[in-house]
């Protein structure tokens, strides 16, 4: 049998995704669920723990427990690198992910740090080059409004950025059509990419930078970006809160099966 505090944990949590309690209302104060008879002091209050931890509500001094809004942030997948996007015209990846959501970016809602690091085991085997190597890291916050939403930092080789926009530190995109554009007319136009996925638990120091509440995870992003011949020009590091974003991926089922049969001459070959 659940105890009390898990069962008023679950009860409330229906009430939470049936609409009952909806986002940014605030739950009743403890005393008044005690004197409601939902159980003592300490049984609502690990019940309430508990939500919080489930990523369901929120609990600060002065504006109690209060339902997490449910509103995330698209997170555009081959969309968001559409060339029509950045080559012509000036439209970046994570402009493009709020323009998917009608939410409206102003350009202080993205600082960054532009500086020569050497690479990491990660950001050396990212951009294949040799360990220990000295690369360009362009770390950016963003935001929307005052809220983080998350980090990136772009690593690139010295040779194709040296000179480029993309070391000018001035916050905000590099330029119209942001970091790609800017590789496109230094003669590395970008063909195809690779993304990788892995939700984990924040560390202290994301906590703090991406304002995360208790209990919740980050997203983390390996972006590997290459031109057509394979040269790597890019490869990247997000740190996303989790609840901040929905990620959408609309894309074409491939069929190697019959891709190999036509390069082979079979039906459908030309």
């Amino acid at each position: 049998m659940a105890s009390k505090w898990r069962e008023l944990a679950d009860r409330l949590a229906e009430q939470i995704k049936n609409g009952e309690y909806g986002p940014g209302d605030q739950l009743p104060q403890i005393r008044e669920q005690v004197e409601a008879g939902e159980g003592s002091k300490s049984t609502v209050h690990q019940a309430y723990k508990a939500l919080e931890s489930e990523g369901l509500v929120t609990s600060s001094r002065g504006h109690g427990t209060v339902v997490r809004p449910r509103a995330p942030l698209k997170r555009l997948g081959i969309a968001r690198y559409d060339k029509a996007k950045w080559r012509d015209g000036d439209e970046v990846a994570f402009i493009a992910d709020r323009v998917a959501s009608e939410r409206t970016y102003k350009r202080t809602e993205q600082t960054q740090t532009v500086s020569r690091v050497v690479a990491s085991d990660l950001v050396a085997e990212g951009l294949g080059v040799p360990a220990g190597s000295e690369v360009y890291a362009r770390a950016r916050l963003v935001k929307e409004g005052t809220q983080p939403t998350h980090t990136l930092t772009s690593y690139y080789r010295l040779e194709h950025v040296e000179g480029t926009r993309i070391v000018d530190p001035t916050p905000g995109p590099a330029g119209r059509g942001g970091g790609y554009r800017v590789l496109y007319d230094a003669g590395y136009e970008i063909d195809h990419m690779k993304e990788a996925l892995l939700a984990r638990v924040p560390t202290a120091n994301e906590v703090k930078l991406l304002q995360l509440p208790v209990g919740e995870p980050v997203v983390e992003l390996h972006r590997t970006t290459y031109t057509a011949d394979g040269t790597v020009v890019e490869f990247a590091v997000g740190i996303h809160a989790a609840s901040r974003f929905a990620w959408e991926y609309d894309f074409k089922v491939p069929d190697s099966a019959r891709d190999q049969r036509t390069e082979d001459g079979g039906p459908g070959a030309q």
